[in-house]
């Protein structure tokens, strides 16, 4: 695909071997970079976009996963950026699939967290009756990361938010000794708590959480 081999050969221009051995240092050496700065990296990736608009909407899910399947970080965030904008107010049922798999495939909070909100969150706002089963097949995974989704779907739906799962969610992980769900069970209290304070406030208070999660939770509530 002409999009794909574009972005290949600009990546592997502009790459930067310092800032690569930093970026792949900060992300434990889960993956190689090329060292291209987020600013940078946006911009030759919108630039190649836009050269291939057409070829980019029309191939939007094979294209992703060609990406994801690259090794080098920057394609998977630029696989995840295509869906985010290619895919909302346009998902198939069967999404459900490719989101899956692109969570449980090169993991890790950066870009599981991003799916997880923005993928996996508007899948559910267009397929509002898949989420139960969706939500309790993830929740009940061995995989942390399908887990850790289940808690932080909601996490830009505001006054949307289904209090029902998100406490259900919680407390259904609320003993785990893993740090990223236990940070996830916070940070997705404390997201709704902008919205309703004093609701999150007594779920916590009432709910032998984990010392993190609680303090993660109620960080901004007086």
């Amino acid at each position: 695909m002409n999009f794909i081999l574009a972005l290949e050969n600009a990546f592997a221009t502009n790459q930067n071997p310092e800032n690569a051995f930093a970026m792949a240092k900060y992300m434990k050496n889960n993956f190689p970079f090329f060292g291209i700065k987020t600013e940078e990296r946006r911009r030759i990736f919108k630039e190649i976009w836009k050269e291939n608009k057409q070829e980019v909407s029309a191939n939007a899910r094979a294209i992703a996963l060609d990406l994801y399947s690259k090794q080098e970080r920057e394609f998977h965030y630029c696989a995840i950026e295509i869906l985010i904008k290619e895919l909302k107010g346009n998902y198939k049922k069967e999404d459900i699939q490719l989101i899956e798999k692109l969570i449980r495939n090169n993991s890790w909070w950066d870009s599981v967290d991003t799916i997880a909100k923005y993928i996996l969150g508007e899948y559910l706002l267009e397929f509002p009756l898949e989420t139960k089963n969706v939500i309790e097949r993830f929740s009940k995974s061995e995989n942390m990361w399908l887990n850790r989704s289940a808690i932080l779907f909601q996490l830009g739906y505001k006054q949307k938010t289904n209090t029902d799962f998100l406490f259900s969610e919680c407390l259904k992980q609320a003993h785990s000794k893993e740090f990223f769900i236990q940070k996830a069970i916070g940070w997705a209290l404390r997201e709704y708590g902008k919205t309703n304070p004093e609701t999150v406030k007594n779920f916590v208070l009432n709910n032998n959480l984990k010392p993190l999660s609680t303090k993660e939770a109620l960080k901004n509530i007086c």
